[in-house]
């Protein structure tokens, strides 16, 4: 005897398969929107539904837009000469509240990682690589995440680009503002110490 009405079992199995959520998280979402206002749980769904019809990927970065080119691809005021290279489109948006990076950017979607069968083809380098070789690039921003997916991808991409004979650079890594040297690991660590800079 099923004790749960089949469309809360649906929305709990649905919920449960996004990234961080578990059944018992999924089940609280559920039952939240149960209680929720009609009107907060269809706009909801009216959000998730625009999100799928309205966004699609830029066809020159690959960052998520609602109109090809994106609006940082068509910004002519940014430095046309730099790529700086990004995993996700999250990614993007952390490097823009920065608002130290003024250049082009290219959205793998990923990070090479032969454990979970994501392999160079998997990922936008060959778009990325069409890119580069029209020649007005001359420098390309290596910003993959500190992991070892991450710095796998990068050290592919030096790879693949160090013939075309452009500036290839890394993000600087190390010890973050207000750390303790004490509770920093051993890599941060040594990265901190090889990145130093003069005083």
């Amino acid at each position: 005897m099923q004790i749960t009405p089949e469309p809360v079992n649906r929305l709990i199995e649905e919920l449960s398969r996004l990234p961080g959520i578990g059944p018992k998280t999924a089940s609280r979402l559920t039952f939240y929107l149960l209680r929720a206002p009609v009107e907060q749980a269809l706009a909801l769904s009216e959000a998730i539904r625009q999100l799928k019809e309205r966004i699609t990927f830029c066809e020159v970065c690959y960052n998520i837009t609602e109109v090809s080119p994106c609006p940082l691809c068509r910004d002519e005021r940014r430095d046309r000469t730099q790529i700086c290279v990004v995993e996700e489109p999250l990614d993007v948006l952390a490097l823009e509240r920065t608002h130290a990076y003024h250049g082009l950017y290219h959205v793998l979607h990923g990070a090479i990682s032969p454990v979970e069968g994501i392999g160079p083809g998997d990922l936008r380098i060959a778009e990325l690589l069409k890119r580069v070789q029209d020649g007005s690039i001359t420098e390309v921003v290596l910003a993959t995440n500190p992991t070892l997916e991450g710095e796998a991808t990068a050290m592919y991409l030096e790879r693949q680009l160090a013939p075309l004979k452009i500036r290839i650079t890394r993000l600087a890594r190390g010890l973050p503002v207000g750390g303790d040297l004490e509770y920093a690991d051993e890599i941060t660590l040594a990265r901190a110490i090889e990145g130093r800079q003069a005083m």
